[in-house]
């Protein structure tokens, strides 16, 4: 996996601007705050996207994956300043689930999401290494 950061660019923080990686790729569809059982323990931004996190962990087992597979991760949140205003705990919890692997990330802020209670909803894409 090449990161891809131009060097004259200054350096992104908490995500990279580009991901070049040879491998099996998987696909994660949007996971949001929600757990197995389809049940939200949460209302609160943070303990939801540790819940989405998790899941797209989850996920990714499935197919022998792990977090420093993930190329690249779409964010869709309903409330930008909320986002914002959470950024530290938000870093906080995204270290404790997918460590300091930071791939190419995109963040949306959308009029609402399927699910009523949901806050975030975040998509994933990994490549597993080809092994030789």
């Amino acid at each position: 996996m090449q990161i891809l950061n131009p060097a004259e660019w200054a350096k992104p923080k908490g995500y990279a601007n580009g991901i070049a990686a040879e491998g099996r790729q998987v696909f994660v569809a949007g996971q949001i705050g929600w757990t197995s059982e389809a049940l939200f323990e949460s209302d609160d931004l943070v303990d939801q996207t540790r819940q989405a996190l998790r899941n797209i962990v989850r996920v990714l087992a499935e197919a022998g994956a792990r977090p420093e597979h993930i190329v690249r991760l779409t964010w869709y949140v309903v409330d930008k300043r909320d986002y914002m205003a959470r950024n530290a705990d938000l870093g906080k919890v995204y270290r404790e689930i997918l460590g300091k692997h930071f791939p190419a990330m995109t963040l949306v802020q959308v009029a609402a999401l399927l699910e009523d209670r949901a806050k975030v909803e975040i998509e994933a894409t990994a490549i597993i290494p080809t092994t030789a």
